[in-house]
Formats: structure tokens, C-alpha cells, sequence
């Protein structure tokens, strides 16, 4: 089974509750971290949020209404590392600085500047980063030659990163996404996909209005059905009147595989150059055939307590199965350019909605993980995704502050 991995450093959390209407006031200046001069024009962003502002002159900033929650909030300048500082926000106003370090070349130092991009891996880490959905081929790098793509022989890993960040345009979704700092990773050997940064989503302006409901249409699509969904029914038990079914994967190591290894072993130590005869040959392939685990479905389905665990007080909630966990979405039909077969649900005793369903697969990193109302992680670490969800990606990516069948901004206020 290969799992999509994705860490977004830089979530933040909203409470449900009095604490979702609470809004409270940011202000902070951007200084150079060598002179202590504040940086003009500076640019500031709540990182996964549409929020972000530019620096004045006296290099100072204001965000004039946070929801409740905490954030990362992140300084871009050209020729300048990035700075980020963890907040929380309630009611109160809050003031931070910024203190960004310049990424200037000292005296005499030689600067070596990278190859150009082999073309076919370029288009290989696109195709990986942005997805390969509907969506996803409606989505842009309009920045290309600021993304560095390299492939290691040795370890079979592709990478891509970029100085400053990398500008996706989604004409699907309506946003232009910048995402700064992006480490991605890919694994030719088990097909893992990695990456991380701190992403800023800023409003298209639409064309008319027709195209401004379209973004709106598709938004909405993007986020039925989706982890993001998935996290926010789980956080207010609503699991069934979202569309949600879930069931328990018991994976286990196969007998047959473990066997299987110690006598290919024990025929490649007696003939380590070969050659094999016909019926050797014919063990070989029989046994690099057998799958090191098997898994068997619990058909029924689990109830909340077995997937949900929540603090005393219900200050922290942490998602927490044993084995794995299937989750199939019964309110949308999957994407069409999704071709691999959904896994099966099986007959369990409490029948499932009838009609198309699109099927994921969670796998916890530790015992348990904590996530937020909001529908984010604590650590994006802390779980494996796969199956549908590992297919969507860039192209089904929305901000975190996302309100389910809001509307864009209209073309005469919309934030180009």
C-alpha cells in the first residue's frame, strides 16, 4: 500500500463554539536581523489561510481581524530568508516581530548557478506536486525557472525546491496559490510522495460572475469528501449525516511471505551467480509474487469512540483506531481521471448508501493524532494518507479559513 504524505508547516487552529466569533487584532514590524531596520514592503501571511498583507514603509503591518485560532505567521523579502513566529490568537491584540536574515553572497564567494531543469524530470515533479485530477489540469507554475528539480541514481529520489516560493495559478478553484519554502520528495522505489512549505492563497479576480459561481461550484466540490472534511465530521460526530462510512483494516505479516524469504535467501547464497534451473526459476518468480502483509476489512462500521478520542474538558481531540482505517465518501461521484477501482466495502449488517463512493485509507504514525476544528493537523505527519485522497492533491487544495459554499469576492473587489 503506498501512502501520499503531505506536512503544510504552518496550520492553525479555529475552536468551534463562542470562540469561532472571536476576533482579535495582530500588528508587527519586519526587521532586517543584522541592522535591526525595519524592511518596507515586506510581505506578511498567515500560512494555509488567504490572509496576508504587505509592510509599510516603516516596515510595520496590521491584520485587523483574526478569528480565534493559532497560526504561523511568516515574513517574505527578496534577498531574505523566510521568519515565522507561532501565535495564538483570541480576543486580545497581539504584536510580533519579524527578524528576517539576509541570504546575501559574502566577499569573494563564488556562486555556482544550478543546471536547467532536465525537461522530463520537471514535468515529473509537476505532475506529482499539482495531481492528476480535473482540477489539477487546470492548475499553473507560472514561475518555472525559479523551481530547482534534481534526481539522485543512488537513492532514486526526486526532489524540487525553490529560493523563494513557487506560484501555482488554479483557474479551477479561483486562487493563485504562493508557496514558499517547498521541500518535495519523491521515491522512485516505493512511490512516496513528500513535500512541505508555508503555502499563501490569494484571490483570483473572475472575469464575470458566471465564472465567479463556477469557483465557488468547484470550491465546494474540492472539499466534499476530503480530509479536510473528513477531520471536521470526525471533530463534531457528524460522520454519517456528512456521508462519511468508516471501517477498520486489520493488517497482519504474511506467513507464507516470511517463509518465502528464507528459502530465496538460503537458493541465492548457494548459487550467487546462477544459474537457476527451470523449477528454481519458477520459485524465484512464485516468490517475489507474495505480498509481505495481508490486511482483512472489518465490514461493519466503527462507531465514533473507536475512531475519535477526546480530552478531559474536550480542549484536545486526536484521531485514534487500531490497525488502519478505510473511509469511504458517499456524496459526490470520484473524478474521472481517478482509474484505479474503489476498494470494496464489503456486506456488513448496517447497509451503506447506494451509488458511486470515493474510497481513502489512513494510516496513524504513532498510537494517535491530534487535529483541530478546523479540519487540520496538529503534525500532517502524524498520519498517512492513501487511495483518493493520496490522488488529490494541488488541484483540490483549499486554505484552512475555507467556509463551505461561500461565495469568492466579486471581480470589483477581488485581490489580483
Amino acid at each position: 500500500m503506498n501512502y501520499f504524505r503531505l506536512l503544510l508547516i504552518g496550520c492553525f487552529s479555529i475552536f468551534i463554539g463562542h470562540a469561532a466569533h472571536a476576533q482579535g487584532k495582530l500588528t508587527g514590524v519586519v526587521r532586517d536581523s543584522a541592522t535591526n531596520e525595519p524592511l518596507a514592503f515586506a510581505s506578511v501571511f498567515l500560512a494555509n489561510t488567504t490572509l496576508g498583507v504587505t509592510t509599510t514603509e516603516q516596515g510595520t503591518f496590521v491584520f485587523p481581524k483574526v478569528p480565534a485560532g493559532t497560526y504561523d505567521v511568516v515574513g517574505s523579502y527578496v534577498g531574505y530568508r523566510l521568519a515565522k513566529q507561532s501565535i495564538t490568537m483570541g480576543r486580545e491584540t497581539q504584536e510580533v516581530t519579524l527578524k528576517l536574515g539576509a541570504t546575501g553572497n559574502q566577499l569573494g564567494e563564488v556562486v555556482v548557478k544550478p543546471a536547467a531543469n532536465k525537461p522530463e524530470e520537471y514535468q515529473k515533479f509537476s505532475k506529482l506536486f499539482l495531481g492528476g485530477s480535473t482540477f489539477s489540469a487546470q492548475c499553473r507554475i507560472s514561475n518555472p525557472d525559479d523551481v530547482l528539480v534534481l534526481y539522485d541514481d543512488s537513492t532514486k529520489d526526486l526532489t524540487a525546491h525553490a529560493k523563494e516560493f513557487v506560484q501555482i495559478d488554479n483557474e479551477a478553484l479561483g486562487y493563485r496559490l504562493k508557496y514558499y519554502g517547498l521541500q518535495f520528495s519523491f521515491n522512485d522505489d516505493d512511490h512516496s510522495v513528500f513535500y512541505y512549505g508555508q503555502p499563501v492563497f490569494e484571490e483570483l479576480k473572475p472575469k464575470d460572475d458566471r465564472q465567479r459561481k463556477l469557483w465557488a461550484a468547484n470550491r465546494l466540490t474540492a472539499y466534499k469528501g476530503s480530509f479536510m472534511h473528513f477531520l471536521r465530521s470526525v471533530y463534531t460526530d457528524r460522520l454519517k449525516q456528512e456521508g462519511f462510512y468508516t471501517q477498520q483494516i486489520r493488517v497482519f505479516d504474511n506467513p507464507r511471505y516470511l517463509r518465502a524469504e528464507e528459502q530465496r535467501k538460503a537458493l541465492l547464497a548457494s548459487k550467487p551467480s546462477g544459474p537457476y534451473t527451470a523449477a528454481e526459476q519458477d520459485s524465484l518468480d512464485l516468490w517475489d509474487d507474495l505480498a509481505p502483509v495481508l490486511a482483512t476489512l472489518n465490514q461493519e462500521p466503527l462507531p465514533i469512540d473507536s475512531i475519535r478520542r477526546v480530552s478531559p474538558g474536550g480542549k484536545r481531540t486526536f484521531l485514534r483506531f487500531n490497525g488502519e482505517l478505510q473511509v469511504a465518501y458517499f456524496g459526490e461521484t470520484p473524478d474521472p481521471l481517478y482509474k484505479r477501482p474503489m476498494s470494496p466495502l464489503g456486506y456488513p449488517k448496517v447497509p451503506f448508501p447506494v451509488g458511486p463512493r470515493e474510497v481513502s485509507r489512513l494510516k496513524l504514525q504513532g498510537r494517535e493524532a491530534q487535529f483541530q476544528a478546523n479540519g487540520t493537523l496538529l503534525n500532517p505527519l502524524d498520519v498517512f494518507n492513501g487511495e483518493y485522497w493520496g490522488f488529490e492533491k494541488i488541484g483540490e487544495f483549499l486554505p484552512v479559513d475555507y467556509v463551505p459554499g461561500s461565495l469568492p469576492p466579486p471581480a470589483t473587489s477581488a485581490r489580483q
